[in-house]
């Protein structure tokens, strides 16, 4: 973002704070919010972080909120940008060995140069430890691969968004079997080969990450994808349609219209290899039909 956009936006931020109801304010700080984090430089010389700062304490809980996460989400593009400054020093000041491969040709902040189908936190020299907690930090490592795989954003974005990513998982699950499942199966989804657009979503932020954490994996789904299930249950359903001569009889199973127990089921997987078996049921004295999972 550009000094004077930013300059801009928190003046009118400032203005509405004062003169126009809550919802205008909320659109502003949502708009703040979506945009590239600016740099310590551009902090400082437009105050920005001042003036939205004071909002955390805000009486509208939306608008406090809100300044809150902005707010954590600029202190760590800072922390970030001065951890490769740090880095980067270190690296002048120590000398490659000869018999050591070369790092990829990309810096932090330039788009990726290398094989991006290789593409790997120890290969781009990323440094995890972000959160003081490992379980977090290698979290975080784990994201940025799925995030950086077939990708040509800068290592400084990948690293930025996985820590979004990381931070939204953890405050959603905590450090719970549920959140270390959740980053797994958010890995896996990122490196499917035939849904690349998942991750670029993400890296553009048209995928939030306090939603991408909690999306289903239909939703995580390639259109492709979903289209070979909704495929795959029609023609299970249809090899479910049995003649009665090959169903099976239950006295377990009770008709809800009748009430009686003589019932004919048959089953089958009628959704992909990991869901529940779907039963399709038919009373033998009513003709009631009906199909659970």
């Amino acid at each position: 973002m550009e000094d004077q956009t930013l300059s801009k936006r928190i003046r009118s931020l400032a203005k509405a704070v004062t003169a126009e109801p809550p919802s205008v304010v909320i659109e502003l700080l949502e708009e703040l919010k979506k945009d590239k984090a600016p740099t310590e430089e551009q902090l400082r010389s437009t105050k920005a972080g001042v003036a939205v700062g004071k909002l955390r304490h805000n009486a509208n809980k939306d608008i406090a909120r809100l300044a809150s996460e902005i707010v954590s989400k600029w202190r760590k593009n800072v922390d970030a940008a001065k951890e490769v400054k740090k880095r980067k020093l270190e690296q002048s000041k120590s000398p490659t060995p000869k018999d050591s491969p070369a790092p990829p040709s990309s810096s932090y902040s330039t788009p990726y140069e290398g094989d991006p189908e290789k593409r790997h936190f120890k290969v781009d020299n990323v440094d995890i430890a972000r959160t003081g907690n490992k379980a977090r930090d290698g979290s975080i490592g784990v994201l940025y691969n799925g995030l950086a795989f077939r990708a040509t954003a800068s290592i400084e974005e990948v690293v930025q968004r996985a820590m979004e990513v990381e931070a939204a998982a953890y405050a959603a699950y905590k450090e719970t079997p549920e959140y270390r499942n959740k980053i797994r199966g958010l890995m896996t989804s990122l490196k499917r080969k035939d849904n690349p657009e998942l991750g670029r979503r993400v890296l553009r932020g048209e995928i939030a990450p306090e939603k991408f954490v909690v999306m289903s994996d239909e939703e995580l789904a390639s259109d492709a994808q979903r289209a070979r299930d909704r495929e795959l249950e029609r023609e299970n359903m249809l090899k479910a349609q049995v003649p009665m001569a090959q169903r099976s009889i239950s006295d377990s199973l009770q008709c809800g219209k009748c009430k009686e127990k003589k019932v004919s089921y048959s089953q089958a997987q009628t959704r992909s290899a990991d869901e529940p078996m779907t039963t399709f049921c038919e009373c033998t004295v009513c003709g009631n039909r009906w199909k659970f999972s």
